[in-house]
């Protein structure tokens, strides 16, 4: 049996309510990460594309967060939690609705870092906005807790299924012609 901290430091999550401490940015970027020098926070903070964010505050990477994080928008909340998920490095990595209440601008970046983040290892991805997994390895579609089809992206829209119109509903006939 894995004691329960070697576990939580395998898995990594990012979901859709963040969990942030009132500290600074710093601090919550490197939870769970002790000793994390300056270099990794940063690294991490531009690998999540959140770095931009904290520079334009007068106080940077010292700005101190309010409970949750009530003091920023939920957009950077997010970022600022796959920064900490970059630095925690872990081996499995669980994406749920990452990007679900964020604007198009703002989930464009979310997607970039996600893209970083899950480079070299196991990822589960829950996302009702297809966009975030139009890259994976294999796509199980679930309805009503049983999973009616799997494969890739391309796959899925070729057999013109549920994912398929799950996909159109979202991004258009357009994609389809185009494929």
């Amino acid at each position: 049996l894995l004691p329960r901290e070697n576990l939580r430091r395998v898995f990594g999550m990012v979901l859709q309510d963040t969990w942030l401490f009132k500290g600074t940015i710093r601090e919550n970027i490197a939870y769970g990460r002790e000793g994390a020098s300056e270099k990794e926070v940063l690294d991490a903070a531009n690998a999540a594309r959140v770095t931009h964010f904290i520079t334009t505050l007068s106080d940077g990477f010292d700005t101190v967060l309010e409970e949750d994080g009530a003091n920023i928008s939920q957009g950077q909340r997010q970022l600022l939690t796959i920064a900490r998920t970059i630095l925690a490095d872990p081996a499995i990595l669980i994406l749920d609705e990452a990007t679900s209440s964020v604007d198009t601008r703002t989930e464009v970046l979310i997607q970039q870092a996600m893209k970083t983040l899950m480079k070299g290892r196991t990822n589960f991805v829950i996302a009702h906005r297809l966009s975030t997994i139009r890259e994976a390895d294999m796509i199980l579609v679930i309805d009503h807790g049983h999973i009616i089809e799997r494969g890739r992206h391309e796959e899925l829209l070729a057999r013109k299924g549920f994912y398929a119109e799950l996909y159109n509903s979202q991004f258009g006939f357009y994609e389809t012609v185009v494929s």
